[in-house]
């Protein structure tokens, strides 16, 4: 499980080399986070700075807690969101790099033929249930995070996984669906077969976007780690 895990991390630093290698296609790919990430820091701190109008004047201990677990929601729903909107401004970028991986490393699979009328409402669809989902898991996780103790060490963790794996099945996209396989479900399956293996990248992934502006270089090369874990798990599974 270890090697699995370390193995995952390493897509992530071979995305890295990847992209690095290649400054046009990295400035490209740099460019959509770089946007987002402007507008997601002024949001976060404008939401930190109004922290005493948001949260009544309660016992000074409560307010902390209740701050700390806003703020924790916050940072989790920002990046996924993030991820989905940088997703969409960059698209075309991004499926460049991906090109860029799969004829880098051969054995790329043939061009699946979607007409628009299919494939921008599903991926509408798609993109509206992970954000639901990543909404309710953010309000969970915020109130778990009022538990004293509970709240400061366990469930952050665990809100970190589970931002990690929406993360996942975000950036897993474009890889699975120039296979023809275009199903959230798919994903997830493919996903859970290999956990070890996709939580080592995706955690690492997560938290260095939930980094403001670090996020811009971290971006393009987390588009071809995703390329990278999308051949692994495919490729485990034939």
């Amino acid at each position: 499980m270890i090697s699995d895990a370390l193995g995952g991390a390493m897509l992530l630093i071979r995305g890295f080399t990847l992209v690095f290698s290649r400054r046009r296609l990295f400035l490209l790919g740099a460019l959509p986070p770089l946007i987002t990430s402007v507008i997601f820091l002024a949001l976060l701190i404008t939401g930190i700075s109004n922290l005493d109008r948001i949260i009544p004047d309660y016992a000074e201990w409560i307010r902390v807690l209740i701050g700390v677990g806003a703020i924790g929601g916050s940072i989790l729903i920002m990046v996924l969101v993030f991820t989905a909107l940088t997703l969409v401004i960059g698209g075309p970028a991004y499926e460049k790099i991906s090109e860029l991986v799969e004829a880098e490393l051969g054995d790329a699979p043939g061009e699946v033929h979607e007409s628009l009328v299919r494939s921008v409402p599903r991926s509408v669809g798609q993109s509206l249930a992970l954000l639901g989902i990543s909404l309710v898991g953010a309000v969970v996780f915020a109130l778990l995070g009022l538990v004293p103790v509970l709240g400061q060490t366990v469930i952050p963790v665990l809100s970190t996984v589970f931002g990690a794996w929406m993360l996942g099945i975000e950036l897993l996209g474009t890889p699975f669906q120039r296979r023809g396989r275009v199903s959230i479900g798919e994903r997830r399956q493919a996903m859970r077969r290999h956990r070890a293996h996709t939580l080592g990248f995706t955690v690492p992934t997560f938290l260095l976007l939930a980094i403001p502006f670090v996020s811009v270089l971290v971006f393009p090369a987390a588009a071809a780690g995703g390329t990278l874990l999308a051949r692994d798990l495919l490729r485990s599974r034939s």
